[in-house]
């Protein structure tokens, strides 16, 4: 494991777009596309979700009163409602905790979601990467935990990692707590996860832990902008004296307390495991192109996967052409060119991609 300082005006930086994500590869021209680009679930969200959504427009006269949703979360990981604060969506906790928190030495664990480094430099931080090795297979051991720097006050890790899709051992993960120092751990795609697995959500006992969940993944949610932080009393009162007044819609509260529902979430867990399914179908579809140099990382937990491709830009664009859309891997330090992530999608459209797929490759390698 090694350790790469970002600055301001290192070139590595500037090799890395941190505000690209997987929404620009189906914007506009690429609309029309197969979306494989973005970690969404697909066919969501379901009718009667939609329909709870919708029931909360009679009432947008009113301010929003985010009370109930989050004692529903509170209640859904067996915490006090003092340990909750809903927001506008992950990507609005990212910024807070920037903000808000008295931070000296921000690391970031590479490669992952590249908001989290973009928000604490906005915020005008100097941010120090610890990147994990692609020959570890992206995985957090305990090299990389050595690499962290004692006197870092905070660190951020992705669990399951976009866009690796590594699941990382909560007890791997909770070796990084420290006392002064705050843990922040991205669960955006946990729910993904069959049980999920490893979570660290409803812990109290790891020092300094901030758990971030994301709802727009697994439900379709993601126009709607609904998450929420897990962390202790006195951090989650510096965020919200950071939010604006009202930060999150009645929809969007709405949407939050159904999806914390028992039904709601015994239909994620059955989720979870189809698309560990699907997943699995993928994967084994990609093995196949093993003797054209593609290398799937395995074992994969998300519900994305990365792969190594050689003339990956060429692909990515007979991709476009033949009509599937996936997000290149260069904007996420620790990668490069040489990387795509691919969304997990039914098996008959895996079926149409990974045809595209052999059609691109071909193309690619003339």
């Amino acid at each position: 494991m090694h350790t790469d300082r970002a600055h301001d005006h290192d070139p590595t930086d500037r090799a890395h777009d941190l505000r690209h994500h997987g929404d620009v590869e189906v914007r506009d021209d690429g609309a029309q596309l197969i979306d494989l680009a973005v970690n969404v679930r697909a066919d969501t969200p379901p009718a009667w979700l939609r329909e709870r959504i919708a029931g909360s427009l009679t009432g947008l006269a009113a301010y929003p009163d985010g009370r109930a949703a989050r004692a529903a979360v509170a209640a859904r990981h067996g915490l006090l409602v003092e340990r909750v604060l809903l927001t506008a969506g992950a990507a609005e906790a990212f910024v807070l905790l920037a903000r808000a928190l008295k931070v000296r030495q921000p690391v970031v664990v590479h490669p992952q979601f590249t908001e989290p480094e973009a928000a604490l430099r906005d915020a005008g931080h100097t941010v120090e990467r610890v990147l994990l090795r692609e020959a570890d297979g992206f995985r957090l051991g305990p090299g990389a935990v050595r690499a962290v720097p004692e006197d870092a006050d905070l660190v951020v890790i992705g669990n399951p990692t976009n866009p690796t899709s590594v699941l990382h051992p909560a007890a791997v993960i909770a070796r990084l707590a420290r006392p002064g120092r705050t843990l922040v751990v991205d669960e955006a795609f946990i729910d993904a996860v069959p049980g999920e697995r490893e979570s660290l959500a409803g812990r109290t006992d790891v020092p300094g832990l901030v758990v971030l969940r994301s709802l727009t993944k697994t439900w379709g949610l993601a126009g709607l902008r609904i998450g929420y932080v897990l962390a202790a009393p006195e951090t989650i009162a510096e965020l919200e004296r950071a939010q604006p007044l009202w930060p999150v819609s009645s929809p969007a509260l709405a949407a939050a307390e159904a999806c914390m529902e028992p039904r709601a979430l015994a239909e994620a867990a059955h989720a979870a495991h189809r698309i560990a399914a699907d997943r699995a179908h993928l994967v084994a579809g990609l093995t196949e192109f093993a003797p054209d140099g593609l290398r799937v990382m395995e074992p994969a937990e998300g519900p994305f996967v990365l792969v190594r491709v050689p003339n990956a830009v060429a692909v990515r664009r007979h991709l476009r052409d033949l009509g599937f859309a996936v997000r290149r891997g260069d904007t996420f330090p620790g990668l490069g060119e040489a990387w795509l992530r691919l969304a997990v999608r039914d098996r008959a459209t895996v079926n149409r991609f990974l045809q595209a797929l052999d059609q691109a490759v071909t193309l690619a390698g003339r």
